[in-house]
């Protein structure tokens, strides 16, 4: 397992659906991961250190593990099937851990309000299922390149990886909560 960061939060043009990108903690690649818009704000608002009076749902849930005697350890971004992503939040209680299957946009806004790391595997970060609709939008999640010479959105895979690290956040457009 890899451990990433999130390295920005932008708006996919074409869609208008969020996007959440991680980065590889000690590298270049990325892994983009389409998100609602609820899960985006949870995050874009932890991301800008917002906080409010009453306890938000991620808020509240950090505040259940922590209640019951748990701690949040990691976060593993798991997999992906049909262009869902799937992730594990590894809760530990005394010398009890605990897998919760939870989507990774919600996993993400808990593990950065509880201080926990974030991973995914290098076969994900190596095969991002985006298509490129034109070089500075995104379009939805596509189909996923078997080799390095299939044409991805117009662009070789190969094409597409490098494109892929070297994204700026401006890239994106803004998403504001």
């Amino acid at each position: 397992m890899v451990e990433v960061k999130v390295q920005s939060l932008g708006l996919d043009r074409s869609s208008n659906t969020p996007v959440v990108i991680l980065q590889e903690k000690d590298g270049t690649r990325v892994l983009p991961i389409w998100i609602g818009p609820s899960e985006a704000s949870a995050i874009a608002m932890e991301l800008a250190g917002m906080k409010f009076a009453r306890p938000l749902t991620h808020d509240l849930f950090g505040s259940v593990i922590l209640g019951l005697g748990g701690a949040l350890r990691r976060v593993l971004i798991t997999r992906v099937v049909e262009n869902t992503y799937y992730a594990e939040m590894i809760i530990q209680r005394g010398s009890e851990i605990f897998s919760i299957d939870a989507r990774p946009s919600d996993s993400i806004a808990i593990a950065l309000r509880m201080g926990a790391s974030i991973y995914t595997s290098g076969e994900l970060l190596d095969n991002n299922t985006i298509e490129i609709a034109e070089a500075s939008e995104f379009a939805d999640p596509g189909t996923q390149a078997q080799d390095e010479d299939e044409d991805v959105g117009g662009l070789r895979a190969e094409e597409l990886k490098e494109y892929l690290r070297r994204l700026n956040p401006e890239d994106f457009g803004r998403f504001t909560p």
